[in-house]
């Protein structure tokens, strides 16, 4: 099933890097992982080798693959702004890349995508606009599947191989602190985090992001 929305993946960077960018990207490797904090990703080293090759690496989150299909193509879009300016020598980010300066929003307007500013995270906050919409359409760019990862559901055995996920690692009874009653949200953005006895669905208002329900 995965397989659809990685072909899909790899067929938008082709048609974007030929519409946007002229042809001028090299070859990337786009990955789908889990990152729930944030939509993607882009890599500044070259951390993957094939043969003698070593590439950059676009990382679209896994948890957030259930989004309309042009959003997660402006997320790819806006990795490869990014892909873009490090290639050119623009100075797109600072604080380790977290805060996105005029540069990036220029480079990403420039492209088809709409550019909002948010605390902590600067000119961040992506949207697809009509233009970068009807380029996905006319080039056959559309969602292959409904999927998608949710990883609060998703529970890991970490038992000595017999099943019984009452055991720890080594074997002996669980002694882990007492399960809490409440939830801790967090906004992958800011950070900005609080607790709530209930799930609920609340907006980070500085950064205009949803915050997200973690394991702690």
């Amino acid at each position: 099933m995965l397989k659809n929305m990685q072909e899909t993946l790899e067929q938008g960077f082709d048609v974007l890097n030929r519409v946007y960018f002229g042809g001028g990207l090299p070859p990337v490797v786009i990955t789908i992982m889990s990152n729930p904090r944030t939509y993607g990703h882009f890599t500044i080293g070259k951390v993957w080798k094939a043969e003698e090759n070593r590439y950059n690496e676009i990382n679209i989150s896994a948890e957030h693959l259930d989004r309309n299909m042009e959003n997660v193509m402006a997320t790819l879009q806006h990795e490869l702004i990014h892909f873009y300016c490090q290639l050119h020598g623009i100075a797109d980010t600072s604080q380790n890349g977290r805060y996105h300066n005029k540069n990036f929003k220029r480079e990403a307007e420039a492209r088809g995508l709409k550019i909002s500013y948010a605390k902590y995270i600067g000119y961040s906050v992506t949207e697809p606009t009509e233009g970068f919409i009807r380029t996905l359409e006319e080039h056959g760019i559309k969602k292959p599947l409904n999927i998608n990862r949710d990883g609060a559901k998703g529970l890991i055995n970490v038992g000595g191989g017999n099943g019984d996920s009452g055991k720890n690692g080594k074997g002996g009874a669980q002694t882990g602190k007492r399960k809490t009653s409440t939830r801790k949200y967090q906004c992958p953005c800011c950070g900005n985090s609080f607790r709530a006895t209930k799930d609920i669905n609340v907006m980070c208002m500085d950064c205009n992001r949803q915050f997200e329900k973690t394991e702690k």
